[in-house]
């Protein structure tokens, strides 16, 4: 009986353990490459908040297009907007979606810094696209509760970032609940997209931060709410990502990858650059 009770009290202790972030998990299979940095030629301008970057050679009429990055550093998103020729704003401001959400808890916020990014520039951006790698995804989803804001985005991309909470506040025990007030402007998007109004594309890992709900978790609840089905894929994806899942309709596309270590996560930041191509 003593037996029983120690053990009893061992898996007690080893299941108040199990809701760990981040991801506990290290593994040596995949790659995991990283592009180099640089400093890629352009024009530099500090906002407000973050850096416009205008690569060289980019065409700098009205119409341009611009990418608000938000996590991802400055000169990842700056590569990004090189290899793309299009503007970009990249804003970081430490860690936390809850941090990146407050930024723009003014909803006049994201249309005066576009505002300024403008006049730096000398221009009229065209089609304005936000993207968030992360935490960075909390900037976008208050971005998009403002609908002069959601008005003016034409494109959104959101890698491995979209959580919620759970109802009961912990996962499981099979398939978790979770809660849909944070993800109701992701659905929003994502019906624009498949009526063709938007353009969207959201990635997710298999991390399982066990606090809050996973991108898979939230990637399922969407689809469902959405009636659709993702597809089984095995492929290559860019830097080296193993691509397991997809869904696409009209220009709403949702891609799942596989990996469950901080590895995996930061490989889709690195694939940033094909990410904006595919947006554009």
């Amino acid at each position: 009986m003593r037996l029983l009770l120690t053990c009893a009290v061992v898996l007690g202790a080893l299941h108040a353990q199990q809701s760990q972030n981040p991801s506990p998990m290290v593994e040596h299979t995949r790659a995991h490459t990283r592009l180099k940095e640089q400093s890629p030629p352009g024009r530099r301008e500090t906002l407000s908040l973050g850096t416009l970057f205008l690569p060289a050679g980019m065409k700098t009429g009205n119409g341009t297009a611009i990418l608000f990055f938000f996590h991802g550093g400055t000169w990842l998103p700056e590569v990004a907007a090189a290899q793309n020729k299009v503007a970009v704003v990249a804003v970081q401001a430490g860690s936390g979606s809850a941090t990146y959400a407050r930024l723009f808890d003014d909803p006049t916020r994201f249309p005066a810094l576009l505002k300024e990014a403008e006049s730096k520039a000398g221009v009229r951006f065209g089609r304005v696209m936000l993207g968030g790698w992360s935490a960075g995804c909390g900037a976008i989803r208050q971005i998009l509760k403002a609908p002069e804001s959601y008005a003016r985005v034409d494109a959104a991309l959101m890698i491995d970032g979209i959580h919620t909470d759970y109802v009961d506040g912990k996962p499981g025990p099979l398939e978790s609940k979770i809660g849909g007030e944070n993800l109701e402007i992701w659905l929003q998007l994502a019906h624009d997209a498949i009526a063709g109004r938007k353009r969207v594309i959201m990635t997710h890992s298999e991390i399982f931060p066990g606090t809050f709900a996973s991108t898979t978790e939230t990637a399922d609840y969407l689809l469902k709410q959405l009636n659709l089905t993702g597809r089984p894929v095995l492929k290559w994806g860019p830097m080296g990502l193993q691509q397991l899942s997809e869904a696409r309709a009209g220009k709403f596309l949702l891609i799942g990858y596989a990996g469950n270590s901080a590895p995996d996560h930061v490989d889709q930041l690195h694939s940033l650059p094909v990410f904006l191509k595919w947006l554009r």
